[in-house]
């Protein structure tokens, strides 16, 4: 797809144009509505005493919200085309804020429809901030810029393991989520004068079509054997990644007895681990081991974290279950960076974003199913830790899909 003349005549030196700038605002972006996405399993047995159900139920929570960002995500390629990468990432921001204010609802079915919203905002961020970066990001520099972009996701993570339980026993509950909520809004407005340079590329007369919107990317992605395989690998990634943020403080508190604060904290450290872990993975992929080969060493690592996490239990040591959590988030949450810019470089020309939607959906579908049936393991066998130790079978299967078709990877 060539680019619109203006997108091609804006001054390139202009600084609101830098790649700097680009990726301050995409990783804000992605930092809020991530935190925004975490914010209720943050707080995870505060709220499933209120309601009267079972802490496992996050996971429902958690499902319910990646259906929205899957159908969000895929319709976004074209709705950024239309509108512009900086206004859909607005409406996504103000989406989710929408969802956590419903969320303060003592109601599951408004929990439910909140955590829909919340999906529906957060899907278009990520295919929306490929299409800013992908223009602005040399290709030997794409695996590092992408995952200092996608710190943001686990940021989110440290943001809203160390903000809410704290702020829900000193303010209420309801009113950190509608601080959350807030900080969105107020995100969607500072956003706002990147709105004509960065979205100059746009294309007001690209028609939005629901049928071809869902099924373009999807076609696109599995029409290319590269992309079809990113998109099976994000799949069994995202099932370890969002089953050890949903779940964490739920089985740091009900399985290893911490207080719900310290937990938090715990889950905060872990997704710290995850900003280093993206930071490293990326430079490791784009200066060492290339995508392919650091995306197989990431699944080991999963692995080994996933075996060693159920005996924790067994020690009387704080510390050494933060550096196993912090081997886990490292690389659980580490992966993101590598796997979009892989993307990215995979795509035809001028379509990052669809590429990215239609991989993204399976991320995301990933997480539909994933924490779902983590909890019902959970459930089942009346511990969290056995069921971390069987995101084994994801992990591996990750590693055997990319050693079988890594010579897809070469272009």
């Amino acid at each position: 797809m060539t680019p619109p003349k203006a997108a091609m005549t804006t001054d390139p030196a202009s600084p609101i144009e830098s790649s700097a700038i680009t990726l301050a605002a995409t990783l804000t972006i992605q930092s809020l509505v991530s935190m925004s996405l975490l914010t209720l399993p943050a707080i995870a047995p505060l709220i499933a005493g209120l309601l009267g159900i079972p802490a496992a139920y996050v996971g429902t929570y958690v499902a319910i919200a990646y259906v929205g960002a899957m159908i969000a995500s895929l319709l976004s390629g074209s709705a950024t085309r239309r509108f512009g990468a900086i206004r859909a990432s607005q409406a996504g921001l103000c989406i989710c804020a929408l969802g956590l204010a419903l969320c303060t609802v003592e109601s599951v079915p408004a929990m439910a429809v909140g955590a829909l919203l919340v999906g529906l905002g957060y899907g278009p961020i990520t295919p929306a901030s490929s299409h800013l970066l992908a223009r602005t990001t040399p290709a030997h520099r794409m695996s590092f810029v992408f995952s200092v972009k996608q710190t943001g996701v686990p940021l989110g993570g440290v943001l809203a393991g160390l903000i809410v339980p704290g702020l829900a026993q000193w303010i209420g509950w309801q009113a950190a989520f509608l601080a959350v909520a807030a900080a969105n809004l107020c995100c969607a407005l500072m956003i706002q004068p990147l709105r004509a340079p960065l979205d100059a590329d746009r294309d007001p007369s690209s028609r939005l079509s629901a049928g071809s919107g869902l099924a373009g990317p999807l076609r696109l992605v599995f029409s290319q054997r590269s992309l079809a395989v990113l998109a099976g690998v994000s799949f069994l990634f995202s099932i370890a990644q969002l089953s050890l943020t949903s779940y964490l403080v739920t089985f740091l508190h009900q399985d290893l007895g911490m207080e719900l604060v310290a937990a938090g904290l715990a889950l905060s450290i872990s997704q710290a681990a995850g900003v280093g872990g993206r930071l490293l993975w990326g430079y490791v992929s784009d200066h060492y081991l290339g995508a392919v080969r650091t995306l197989m060493g990431l699944s080991l690592l999963i692995a080994l974290c996933a075996l060693a996490t159920p005996l924790l239990r067994l020690l009387d040591s704080q510390l050494i279950v933060l550096v196993v959590l912090c081997l886990f988030g490292g690389s659980a949450i580490g992966w993101n960076g590598v796997y979009l810019a892989e993307v990215a470089r995979q795509a035809p020309a001028g379509q990052a974003s669809i590429a990215t939607a239609g991989t993204l959906s399976m991320t995301f579908f990933g997480v539909v199913v994933g924490p779902p049936i983590f909890g019902w393991i959970a459930s089942l066998s009346g511990s969290f830790g056995f069921a971390y130790a069987t995101l084994l079978l994801p992990a591996g299967v990750c590693l055997m899909l990319l050693w079988r078709y890594r010579s897809a990877f070469a272009r």
